[in-house]
Order: structure tokens, then C-alpha cells, then sequence
């Protein structure tokens, strides 16, 4: 076999080849993309041992391992796809690695090389190979994980609108529920002041909140107006026109937000529908599109990447840890982990028991028993997850009975 480190730089990829002894065969800098890709394949070629010979073209690149520290982009696609066994090293365990050969914090992208070819060489049962997900799978993971990463600037968007109102306006945010809707970014655009907000018209008020879509709008606006126009202590005018332009451009990039994710929804929606596995996702309850777009996109659709539910489990970070040492044992929530699946799988768990009495049940069995909320969610989660892996193995869809029939049967 032949062990490959790859460093990889924004420009250049610095590479080191082994033999099964450790044995340096090559060195080299390659440039990123289609040159240096083909230099590399060149570089192997070179160091092809004779007992490949006879092999065919797809058993000598299975032979090829490859050590690199992302499973991203590019050049690590085009790794796999020319049969190479690629796997993505956490760079928190390369520089844990290096630490056995070095405590002087020396680091060079050379010596990183060979570290990552060491690694694979001696120690790769225990890292995790890149997926071979389908095409399908990594589209929906791109546009999932870039409608998250939408809602999470609109989040921290909302944060700083909201810390400064409480610093000058604080009326404001008890007059708007939510200051993401559509009628709080849209009177606050128009009136961004508690000077000119008091000079709202019951009317204006009432307008925007039937372009809401909002219920009892006269009702709403009525109490909006008392909390709008009740005295309230004030900056100085210079101060509050500063404070109102800064809104002002908070509001705008908040409502390019709002339809930016909305839009980006409807292509999350659709690629996810494409997959093949899509049925399977959104028939366990909780799951729609758009979360079931991002489960999906993160655990991927390779087969053969989970052995069984308890691999799944521990993946997804939802399976506990131990922490044994003499008499002292303690078990604790795993916080090493993928936090987009880890936010998703919350959020499913929660939604969950709308739709399942089985996950009501359970979640309500746990609370019993004084667990936390977030530690019977995690619970909850783990048990989804193992249900998700079930349907996905047989290609069945969620059935309520045979997936909670088994604490029923405990609890009776």
C-alpha cells in the first residue's frame, strides 16, 4: 500500500508518500486544482510497487490511503473519485499526534505531511474515512447548511437590533412580539425613534400588520399605540438620530434576510424531495422539508459509513459518554460533536411529540424521573436517531407502533 499525507494551503498542497515501513518515497508541493491533481496522480504512478501490476485500475487506487485534514472541496472529491481511501483527519487529533513527537510546538506544513502519512499508516482504524455520499446527498447538505447558516446571521442580526433598542427605545420591544415580523421591521423602518414612533397613526399601524397577515388588528394596534406613546425616559436628540440610522440599517439587512431564507427554503424543499430517501425522513414525525433536509444532509446517504444504530448514535453526538477512573464513574452528555446535526436533532425531538404519543410518553417518563428538559431532549433524540437508522437499513417507513412498542411493553 501506499500512505499518502496531504497539507493542504489555499494554493498549494504539500505531499508525502510512505510505503507499508514508513519508508519517505516522495516529497513534494503541489498547486491546488486541476494541475496539481494531475501532478499527484503522476507522483504515485512513479511509486507504484510491481505487485500492482496485475491489478486492475480500481484495486490499485483502493490501495492508495490518504491523509488530509478536511473532507470538503474540490480537491478531496476529486480523491475519491479516482478510488483513493481518503480520510478527513480532525485537526484537533493531528495536533495531539504531533504532540508524541514534539512538546516543542515546532509546526511546519512539511512535517504536517508526514504526520498525516503516519496517522493513516499506523493509526487509521481509528479515524473515520470521507463518506461516499451521493450527489444528491451533498446537494441537499450544501443548500441545508447554507439556509442554517442564513438563520443563524438573521439570530445574531436580531441580537444587536434588539441590544440596541434596549438602549435607547426600549418601548419598542414590548410593543413587537417578534422583532424579525414582517410588521415590526416594517414600522421600525418607517419610525426608528421613540420621537417618531409616537407619532405613528393607529391606521399606519393597522395597515402593517394586515400586510402581516396578523389577526385581531385593531385590537393590536390599539396596544401598541399605549406602549409606543407612554412616557418614557429619552437620549438626547443627537444621540437617539445615531442610535435610529444604525436601526435603520439593522431593519433593511433583517428583511433582505426574512426573504433570502424564505427563498432558499423552496430549493432546500426541492432538492431534498429529489432524494431517494426522502419519503423515509418525513414520514417519522417532526420531520419536514426543511429539517428533514438538514438530518439528511449531515448524516449523508453512504450505506456503509454506519455500522449499526450505535454508530449512527455517537455521529450524531446524541449517545453519552463515561468518564471512569477508580471508584469515580460519571456519565455526561457528549459535547464534541456536529453542532449543525446537534441543533437539528434538537429541534426534531421537541417537534416530535406533537405527532408521536410513543415519543410524548417517553419524554414525559424521563421528566418523571427528574431529568432536565435539554437531557430528556437528548434522550429523546437518541432514540429518534435509532429509529431513523432502523427505517433506513430496511427501507421501511416510520411506523408509531413497532417503533415505541418496546417501551409500552417495559412500562406495562
Amino acid at each position: 500500500m501506499l500512505f499518502v499525507g496531504d497539507d493542504w494551503a489555499e494554493e498549494h498542497h504539500d505531499i508525502e508518500v510512505q510505503d507499508e515501513t514508513g519508508r519517505v518515497l516522495a516529497k513534494k508541493r503541489l498547486p491546488e486544482g486541476l494541475v496539481g491533481m494531475v501532478s499527484l496522480h503522476e507522483l504515485l504512478g512513479r511509486h507504484v510497487p510491481p505487485s500492482w501490476a496485475d491489478l486492475d485500475p480500481g484495486e490499485a487506487a483502493a490501495r492508495v490511503v490518504v491523509g488530509i485534514e478536511t473532507d470538503r472541496g474540490p480537491w478531496v472529491a476529486a480523491l475519491v473519485a479516482a478510488g483513493y481511501r481518503v480520510y478527513a483527519i480532525n485537526p484537533t487529533s493531528a495536533a495531539r499526534y504531533r504532540q508524541r513527537h514534539s512538546m516543542s510546538g515546532a509546526k511546519a506544513d512539511t512535517t504536517d505531511a508526514h504526520l498525516l502519512a503516519e496517522i493513516v499508516r499506523v493509526d487509521r482504524t481509528h479515524h473515520r474515512p470521507v463518506a461516499g455520499d451521493s450527489p444528491q446527498a451533498q446537494a441537499v447538505k450544501v443548500v441545508a447548511r447554507m439556509h442554517q447558516s442564513l438563520i443563524w446571521d438573521r439570530t445574531r442580526h436580531v441580537l444587536r437590533l434588539r441590544s440596541a433598542l434596549r438602549e435607547y427605545f426600549p418601548a419598542a420591544i414590548r410593543a413587537f412580539e417578534d422583532l424579525d415580523a414582517p410588521e415590526a421591521l416594517e414600522l421600525l423602518a418607517a419610525a426608528p425613534d421613540p420621537d417618531s414612533a409616537a407619532k405613528l397613526s393607529k391606521m399606519r399601524i393597522v395597515a402593517a400588520l394586515k400586510r402581516a397577515h396578523r389577526r385581531n388588528t385593531e385590537e393590536r394596534a390599539t396596544v401598541m399605540l399605549q406602549v409606543l406613546r407612554a412616557p418614557e425616559l429619552r437620549l438626547p436628540g443627537p444621540v437617539q438620530q445615531a442610535y435610529a440610522a444604525g436601526i435603520a440599517a439593522q431593519v433593511a439587512v433583517i428583511g433582505v434576510l426574512n426573504h433570502q431564507i424564505e427563498d432558499l427554503s423552496v430549493v432546500v424543499g426541492s432538492h431534498f424531495g429529489r432524494h431517494p430517501d426522502a419519503e423515509i425522513y418525513t414520514s417519522l414525525p417532526g420531520l419536514g422539508a426543511v429539517l428533514g433536509a438538514r438530518v439528511l444532509g449531515e448524516f449523508g446517504d453512504d450505506p456503509h459509513r454506519y455500522a449499526d444504530a450505535k454508530a449512527r448514535k455517537a455521529y450524531a453526538g446524541t449517545a453519552p459518554i463515561t468518564r471512569a477512573s477508580g471508584k469515580k464513574k460519571v456519565v455526561l452528555a457528549r459535547y464534541a460533536r456536529n453542532d449543525r446535526l446537534a441543533d437539528a436533532l434538537q429541534q426534531w425531538a421537541f417537534g416530535s411529540m406533537r405527532g408521536s404519543p410513543g415519543a410524548k410518553a417517553y419524554y414525559q417518563a424521563l421528566r418523571d424521573r427528574k431529568i432536565g428538559h435539554q437531557a430528556a431532549l437528548r434522550q429523546l433524540g437518541n432514540r429518534w436517531v435509532g429509529i431513523l437508522h432502523g427505517c433506513l437499513k430496511t427501507g421501511q417507513l416510520y411506523d408509531e407502533n413497532t417503533a415505541w412498542n418496546h417501551h409500552h411493553s417495559a412500562a406495562a
